[in-house]
């Protein structure tokens, strides 16, 4: 019985490691974009997302867009009241910057859930000092 013939034993698998987990964005992460672009409501970006400064970044972004927008109305709004000879101005000029404020809105969520940034020439710089 010595000379009985063993099988090959089979060689040991492959140490498994752990996989990592595919990074994941976390589903509120979208939602915070979103706002960070909608006026007055990125202030909930700025105040909930301290960790993420890629959410920051187009938070306050989306608030100096929302301050230009707001400057704009407001100076409009002081001109017509004083000349009111522009008063049929007033609606073209305030219909043209509520379509640009509109569409830079809609680009900047675009661009924020592509993973890119919004660069408007001066607002972006002033945003970024904050």
């Amino acid at each position: 019985m010595a000379d009985e013939i063993l099988p090959p034993t089979p060689p040991e698998p492959p140490a498994v490691r752990p996989s990592e987990p595919p990074a994941v964005r976390p589903p509120d992460r979208t939602l915070m974009l979103i706002l960070a672009y909608l006026g007055p409501l990125a202030l909930v970006p700025i105040l909930a997302e301290k960790d993420d400064p890629e959410v920051l970044w187009h938070a306050k972004n989306g608030i100096v867009l929302f301050g230009a927008w707001a400057v704009l109305c407001m100076i409009d709004v002081f001109l017509v009241a004083t000349l009111q000879v522009f008063g049929c101005l007033y609606t073209l000029f305030m219909t043209f910057v509520g379509l640009v404020y509109l569409a830079l809105m809609a680009v900047g969520i675009a661009k924020a859930l592509r993973g890119e940034r919004l660069i408007i020439p001066g607002l972006t710089d002033l945003a970024k000092r904050f």
